[in-house]
């Protein structure tokens, strides 16, 4: 892994060599952890170029446009899989076996309901609270109901840890949303499928039945496992950061849930919809795009491109098709529908797009889905937390798996003064 040597001058001392590891793919990494013995450490803000971690867990080829969970391609995940299928996978390494899923899929429906003292933590909210403040405090307080057993460097404790929070955060985000329109929560239903249990909790009444639409649940199941895993992103690398000093799981994911509220991270389709509304109608359009090309314009088209993602996004081919099943199915008359369908064609045959290649993401389809089968755009980073715990708790266990596994402590570049003696001028 580590054949290749790079060799580094520094002024004043003799050459040094440091390591060049390899992956399985991707780019070969210099390894600089011996850097600072020498007096030196390196210079990238935002991480851009710096290695933070190993992981076997999921790989991006942004260039090529390629999104691999555990070595399998996304696109036959969200096609052949469904969410619980990749949690275990993501969790464990390997696809289940059928008995393998059914063991899994009963664990984590036995962990679907929460103490019911949690109830009353929704009546400290406002009612018009975000959903993912109150989503985020709850998490955290959940470390106050489930410590034991609490022991994160036994791997069975660990792992319970994982199936709590897979199954309960259906739950929890689907009280948010009853919480913030006065209805009453509603049970979850082990019974129905991981989507079908959530769309239950959150449009269910009890005054009527209600029925799962098969194809708005496999719209769900879809959303949820294309938004599983992303790698080492902004909330991934605050979970691994906290759990590197011995955080409890809970606390971690309430910390990677706020870092995914920002809205340069999990709140790309909630802007999508925002900005939808600002154009309004069809007739519009044409104002907006030419806005759009305007380089000293404001407005940004969100929902088109990714910076991860340079020639197209993997996840947008599938979701795509399932945002259209969905519209198809639904057959729901909506101006900012039309507005999304319309700035998709554009999108798909403007040179100027095209050229760019500014397609569409996986955030501009599941915007409109979520959308169109009636979730609030509040509620969007809510269910983007849901879909990416069983990321963030497999990154998690890696993390504590892992031997050499040190608590995170970045240096910095010191621009203050310098030393300097205090004469106050305060009279004493």
């Amino acid at each position: 892994m580590a054949d290749q040597k790079a060799t580094l001058h520094l002024p004043g001392q003799e050459a040094i060599e440091l390591p060049i590891l390899s992956g399985t793919a991707g780019y070969d990494v210099i390894d600089i952890s011996t850097l600072g013995s020498h007096g030196y450490f390196t210079y990238d803000p935002g991480f851009m170029a710096t290695a933070s971690c190993q992981s076997d867990i999921t790989y991006i080829d942004g260039e090529k446009g390629i999104l691999l969970y555990r070595g399998y391609p996304i696109d036959q995940l969200a096609e052949n899989a469904n969410y619980l299928e990749v949690c275990y996978l993501l969790l464990y390494g390997e696809a289940p076996t059928a008995k393998q899923y059914e063991e899994f899929q009963r664990l984590i429906m036995r962990h679907t309901m929460v103490h019911e003292q949690l109830s009353s933590f929704f009546k400290g909210y406002r009612r018009d609270a975000h959903p993912m403040s109150v989503v985020c405090g709850v998490i955290a307080g959940l470390s106050a109901f489930y410590h034991d057993p609490m022991d994160i460097t036994d791997q069975s404790h660990r792992e319970t840890a994982a199936h709590r929070m897979i199954a309960k955060l259906p739950t929890i985000a689907a009280m948010a949303y009853k919480y913030s329109i006065g209805q009453p929560f509603i049970y979850p239903r082990n019974d129905l499928s991981y989507a079908g249990n959530f769309l239950q909790m959150m449009f269910a009444i009890p005054c009527e039945e209600y029925k799962v639409n098969p194809i708005v649940e496999r719209a769900m199941d879809r959303i949820f496992t294309l938004h599983a895993d992303h790698e080492q992103n902004a909330s991934t690398s605050t979970v691994r950061l906290a759990g590197s000093s011995g955080a409890n799981p809970f606390a971690c994911i309430a910390a990677g849930i706020a870092s995914l509220w920002g809205p340069a991270h999990g709140g790309a389709n909630e802007a999508c919809l925002m900005m939808l509304e600002e154009i309004g109608s069809v007739d519009r359009i044409p104002e907006f795009i030419e806005r759009a090309k305007d380089k000293d314009d404001p407005f940004r088209l969100m929902g088109f491109g990714h910076r991860v993602y340079k020639n197209f996004d993997p996840r947008a081919t599938v979701m795509r098709d399932t945002c259209h099943e969905v519209l198809d199915d639904l057959k729901i008359e909506d101006p900012l529908l039309d507005v999304a369908m319309e700035l998709e064609r554009i999108a798909l045959s403007d040179p100027y797009f095209v050229e760019r290649k500014l397609y569409p993401n996986v955030d501009f389809y599941s915007g409109i889905v979520l959308k169109a089968v009636g979730i609030p755009t509040s509620m969007f980073t809510v269910i983007f937390a849901l879909s990416r715990t069983v990321g963030w708790m497999s990154h998690w266990n890696e993390m504590m798996s892992d031997p050499k596994q040190k608590i995170g402590r970045p240096r910095q570049l010191y621009t203050g003064a310098a030393e300097r003696d205090f004469h106050t001028h305060v009279e004493k």
